[in-house]
């Protein structure tokens, strides 16, 4: 069983929200990267069945920017715009707002964090996530009950 199998099996059956960062949805269209890409998938699955899956705006605005510009075949407008709908806005949660700015700027100074980072970490707390997966953070590092795991590792 894969770590990533052992992972959502903990989460699902401690019924947790979980977010998901960018670098989630950018493998889920990778076809270089086949097991990154069927985690990714599997992850994305999860999170929608579940209903227990969160992303913020952030999230929205990167993924659009790399699908239009970056994928090896990018999406058209219009694709990107029934992903949007199919797929984002069901777990869509955390809007941008002061307090949000406010709680990153924290972690910036605190935790050491980027700025775009530290967005992160804040939606995902602010979403009452127990869990944030994703590539770009230290994989097991906690910010107070919301712990980092990378799926793809």
């Amino acid at each position: 069983m894969s770590t990533l199998d052992n992972t959502l099996r903990v989460t699902n059956s401690m019924r947790d929200k979980y977010f998901l960062d960018t670098n989630v949805f950018v493998y889920s269209f990778d076809e270089r990267a086949a097991a990154k890409r069927r985690r990714a998938l599997t992850l994305i699955r999860q999170a929608l069945a579940s209903g227990r899956g969160v992303v913020s705006y952030q999230v929205v605005q990167e993924f659009v920017n790399v699908a239009l510009r970056r994928f090896a075949r990018p999406m058209s407008a219009s694709e990107a715009e029934q992903y949007l709908a199919l797929v984002f806005r069901p777990l869509l949660a955390i809007h941008s707002s002061p307090e949000l700015y406010e709680a990153a700027l924290r972690l910036t100074g605190s935790g050491g964090l980027s700025w775009y980072d530290s967005l992160i970490v804040a939606a995902a707390q602010q979403g009452q996530c127990q869990t944030l997966y994703s590539e770009d953070l230290q994989h097991g590092r906690k910010f107070d009950e919301l712990e980092v795991l990378n799926p793809f590792a």
